[in-house]
């Protein structure tokens, strides 16, 4: 793997762990239809997002 690429993977890694902060944050204020949308945000964005959901409990 070339240099070029591990930074890119840096940074996408990177904006992921801001858009779960972000989305996190905004979750305690969240009603239903935004914690759907949320979750369906969270599984296109990462493989683990079934054990994040449960772990935000967006599975209720």
């Amino acid at each position: 793997m070339s240099i070029n690429e591990r930074k890119k993977e840096l940074r996408r890694r990177r904006k992921r762990r801001e858009n779960y902060a972000e989305m996190k944050s905004k979750l305690a204020k969240a009603d239903a239809g935004t914690r759907e949308k949320f979750a369906e945000k969270l599984r296109k964005m990462t493989p683990a997002a079934d054990a994040l959901i449960v772990e935000w409990g967006l599975d209720k």
